[in-house]
């Protein structure tokens, strides 16, 4: 279809295939900048017609928010479909804490295998030394 010859915008059910195709042009007319095109390029889930972008930490939000209505906008046009919607999710990342000293590898060590705290108290062991 070009774009002299649109239809009306309707509620037309969306194929993956095509839905990846013109998620793929977007991201594509992104290109040149990096930030938006690297988030695009992650993809998204999606669950009827909600599209969602998993985020890794709150700075990709207003990053997002600045492409959602110019991204949903060409998507609805492309797809043929009013009922689009766009959400996004913060990933809840947990971060483990690096052990450096001696006493901290001893401890992340007997937090594995309890039975290291034993050995510790039979022998008489200093994890600092």
């Amino acid at each position: 279809m070009d774009d002299k010859t649109r239809h009306p915008p309707s509620n037309d059910p969306i194929e993956d295939a095509a839905l990846q195709e013109a998620w793929q042009r977007f991201a594509e007319s992104k290109k040149n900048q990096m930030a938006e095109y690297h988030l695009l390029n992650r993809g998204f889930v999606r669950a009827g017609n909600t599209l969602t972008i998993h985020l890794n930490n709150a700075i990709e939000e207003p990053l997002l928010q600045s492409i959602k209505t110019e991204l949903v906008s060409y998507l609805r046009e492309k797809l043929n479909s009013t009922s689009l919607q766009l959400t996004s999710h913060l990933k809840q990342i947990t971060s483990t804490r690096v052990a450096y000293t001696n006493k901290e590898k001893f401890e992340a060590m007997a937090g594995k295998n309890p039975i290291l705290i034993q050995l510790k108290e039979k022998f008489g062991l200093d994890p600092d030394f």
